[in-house]
């Protein structure tokens, strides 16, 4: 697995690297030996923060935690991404060692829109890819986000699946 380290408002030390890398290698077996970790670190008030991402075959891995100390903190993403990995297990073996999808290229960019009433801070551009509702619940949930973007492999067209307050899923399907 490649390592990638990022630290924002502070410098990243050998003694943090080699936790990442001694931490994550107890997940290394789920992913091919290419694949990207990033590790990006900063420190915001006393606040320690982790966000750690690892994208393979087009799944996204990703936690974010804070507290205040940062092994703690990277312990603690360590064990969410675990637990995606576990429970999603059965999914995740279909989709983890096929080729069928790419990384997903992010470009984000932030702008301020004219109008006072609206104003956009920030702005992502991803690749939507076809593939079977189910498959984007279980993205949805690995992200962590409230809804997900994608292209329905049925139907060819763009759809929004959404978590629901009964913790049930939605999907919006543009009419014909």
């Amino acid at each position: 697995m490649n390592y990638i380290f990022v630290g924002k408002n502070m410098d990243v030390g050998n003694r943090l690297k080699e936790r990442i890398t001694k931490k994550v290698g107890k997940l290394e077996k789920f992913f091919y030996p290419e694949t990207e970790a990033v590790a990006t670190f900063s420190i915001q008030k006393n606040w320690h923060i982790l966000e750690m991402t690892i994208v393979q075959n087009g799944i996204t891995f990703r936690a974010e935690e804070k507290s205040d100390d940062m092994y703690v903190s990277i312990d603690k993403a360590v064990d969410v991404i675990e637990r995606q990995i576990r429970k999603n297990k059965t999914r995740l073996a279909r989709k983890l060692h096929e080729n069928a999808f790419r990384n997903a290229d992010f470009d984000e960019s932030s702008y301020i829109v004219e109008d006072p009433e609206y104003r956009v801070v920030r702005t992502k551009k991803f690749a939507v890819k076809p593939m079977p509702v189910d498959e984007a619940i279980l993205q949805m949930n690995l992200l962590g986000h409230e809804f997900f973007v994608f292209t329905n492999a049925d139907s060819k067209q763009v759809n929004v699946v959404y978590k629901r307050k009964d913790d049930s899923y939605g999907l919006i399907e543009p009419e014909n």
